[in-house]
C-alpha cells in the first residue's frame, strides 16, 4: 500500500464514495462532486483519484451487475475500505486540532 496522506480533492472523493455508498461509480461520483461542490469536476479527475485510491489501499472496487442500458457493460462499484476510514478520520482530526489552535482575535477585523 502506498502512502495514505490524502491530497483536497482524495478526500472529497472519498467522501463522495461514502455519500453515494453502493452506487459509487464514476460517473455517479463526477456528478454529486459537482453538485456538492459546486465545481466542475472532469470524469478523468475521477478516475485517476478513484484508482489512485485504490491503489493506496483507501478504496475497493468490484464490478456491478450488468445493463441493458449501458449495452451490457458493467459499472466498476467503489467503496471506502477500513484503511481509507481511517485516513478520513485522521484528516479530520488533524483539520480540527490545527482550527482549534488558532485564536478568535485571528479572525476579528477580517475584511
Amino acid at each position: 500500500m502506498k502512502g495514505t496522506n490524502l491530497g483536497e480533492f482524495e478526500e472529497l472523493v472519498l467522501l463522495t464514495v461514502g455519500i453515494l455508498y453502493d452506487n459509487a461509480y464514476s460517473v455517479a461520483i463526477q456528478q454529486e462532486l459537482n453538485k456538492q461542490t459546486d465545481r466542475k469536476v472532469s470524469i478523468s479527475s475521477v478516475h485517476a483519484a478513484v484508482y489512485r485510491l485504490e491503489e493506496k489501499g483507501l478504496l475497493n472496487s468490484r464490478m456491478g451487475e450488468m445493463s441493458s442500458e449501458r449495452g451490457g457493460k458493467r459499472k466498476r462499484i467503489f467503496t471506502i475500505s477500513q484503511a481509507g476510514r481511517v485516513a478520513l478520520e485522521t484528516a479530520n482530526e488533524l483539520r480540527n486540532r490545527m482550527r482549534n489552535q488558532i485564536p478568535e482575535i485571528a479572525f476579528e477585523n477580517l475584511g
